[in-house]
């Protein structure tokens, strides 16, 4: 299918179906339960850029920038730009320990319900068979359609397959090439794959995801007509029950398309019979239309509808770095928590190396996660936030790359609920517990009986006009935070 009828399959669906491109229509639609109730994801950043290793998943752009660390790294490198460009990386990424059966496994015994690969960065290489991009890992590289293997083994080992397009921002990704002699020229055989790195001042060095970009100048008509083929592309052929965006879709030129490929995409679902949503950030879509998602960062209170933080183990990088330093098992569970205590979804990205292995750091991250999940799960999936949904003085900072160690302590807590127990945890263990929050004097709580999830001990409480008091049989042999399991009466 080429483009002119893959527009005209655009138009066609909208016309015909429930879902029309507009935000009146778009608010019938409600995040999937089977999401909500999920509650941890796996992201993938897996690309060209785990070649280098170096910077982040940004390089094939910073390699372009004159007196940028990337650019300076790359001439002693790997040699002048004009001479080695982003695209000599590609036959060096060849995946070759790649296996999706190994992958998928991990990341079910981590405790995740769903997968999220991305299918294209920023820097224009597709990690999926397409008809509208010949820079794909299928046909280069792997060539392998590594979105199509993922998918498979998500059906196999029945975990949900989802999946993330960054391609908006490549309209003016490797721009900076064009500024200096680089391989990053018009004339060339190969510049589709930097194309159309559109360069005017507004879209210079500085351009990054914390630009306040919405009414600034955007994409061409050309360009966005292409990007939402190629993004319709992916829903048809791969189905993902979840397609995120990354940023610069909030510019106003991607509204009218935003809005067509939201009603394509869910008029697709009607079809298939399948819940499905959009992730976006930086109020991109109107609320109620799509899933808010919050970048490396939290929010301050429950939210009244489902949402989500993404985040990585990596804190240096998204994608593979070589030197990368890594949150440890205590942050990324604690994060869980509080999220999901706040209504939200926690998406936990890796980034693998270029032979398709992941680094030993992260793999131990995702060990212990799956760990601590098979004995406090209860807690987390298939719960609703409670009538409050914290405890104590600590909690992480509200808003997006905000993210940081919390110094939680003892009286800190969080608190899910589901089937007429509470769940509390507390995010620094201890024996003695104290929850003030669930004092006598809090009308219409009355606590039945009290249990440590992954304990058979029994356990001593109290309840009293200072809080509930609990004891329990030892002190915990564990750093991570505990759970106690509250039914009520």
């Amino acid at each position: 299918m080429n483009q002119t009828e893959y527009l005209k399959l655009i138009d066609d669906v909208i016309g015909q179906e429930t879902f029309k491109d507009n935000w009146a229509s778009l608010s019938a639609h409600k995040t999937p339960g089977w999401y909500a109730r999920a509650k941890l994801g796996i992201f993938i950043h897996w690309g060209v850029y785990s070649v280098p290793a170096f910077g982040n998943e940004w390089y094939s752009r910073n390699m372009y920038v004159p007196g940028s660390v990337e650019f300076e790294h790359h001439v002693k490198t790997y040699g002048a730009q004009k001479d080695f460009g982003y695209k000599d990386f590609i036959p060096l990424f060849r995946a070759e320990k790649f296996s999706a059966s190994e992958w998928i496994k991990t990341f079910r015994e981590a405790g995740a319900k769903f997968v999220m690969p991305v299918l294209e960065h920023h820097d224009g290489f597709a990690m999926y068979d397409t008809a509208f991009n010949r820079w794909n890992a299928k046909a280069m590289g792997p060539c392998r359609d590594v979105a199509g293997e993922l998918k498979a083994e998500c059906e196999k080992q029945g975990l949900t397959f989802c999946a993330s397009t960054h391609r908006a921002e490549h309209y003016f990704f490797m721009n900076m090439g064009r500024t200096f002699d680089s391989d990053v020229d018009p004339a060339a055989e190969w510049f589709d794959f930097y194309a159309p790195a559109h360069y005017e001042e507004k879209f210079g060095a500085a351009m990054t995801e914390t630009c306040d970009t919405v009414d600034e100048t955007g994409a061409s008509e050309e360009w966005l007509t292409d990007w939402m083929v190629r993004t319709c592309e992916i829903i048809d052929q791969y189905r993902p029950k979840i397609l995120y965006f990354d940023w610069w879709i909030q510019n106003h030129t991607f509204k009218p398309y935003l809005k067509k490929i939201a009603a394509y995409y869910y008029n697709r679902a009607l079809e298939w019979g399948e819940e499905v949503t959009i992730d976006y950030k930086h109020n991109a879509f109107a609320p109620g239309t799509a899933t808010l998602d919050i970048e490396r960062g939290a929010l301050g209170d429950v939210y009244p509808e489902p949402w989500q933080t993404d985040t990585a183990i990596g804190k240096l990088s998204w994608g593979y770095r070589k030197d990368n330093a890594y949150k440890s098992t205590y942050e990324v569970v604690t994060t869980l928590i509080d999220v999901v205590s706040k209504n939200g979804m926690l998406l936990l990205n890796l980034g693998p190396k270029p032979d398709g292995t992941f680094t030993a750091e992260e793999t131990a991250v995702l060990r212990e996660l799956g760990a601590w999940l098979k004995i406090n799960g209860e807690g987390i999936y298939d719960t609703v936030p409670y009538k409050f949904f914290k405890e104590g003085e600590h909690q992480p900072k509200a808003g997006m790359f905000s993210e940081g160690g919390v110094p939680y302590d003892e009286a800190d807590f969080r608190f899910t609920y589901k089937s007429g127990a509470l769940y509390a945890f507390q995010m620094k263990p201890s024996k003695t517990i104290l929850i003030r929050s669930l004092h006598t004097d809090r009308c219409g709580t009355s606590v039945q009986n009290v249990t440590l999830l992954g304990s058979d001990e029994a356990v001593d409480f109290e309840r009293g006009r200072s809080g509930l008091s609990v004891t329990l049989g030892a002190e915990p042999k564990t750093d991570l935070p505990i759970c106690l399991k509250i039914e009520l009466a």
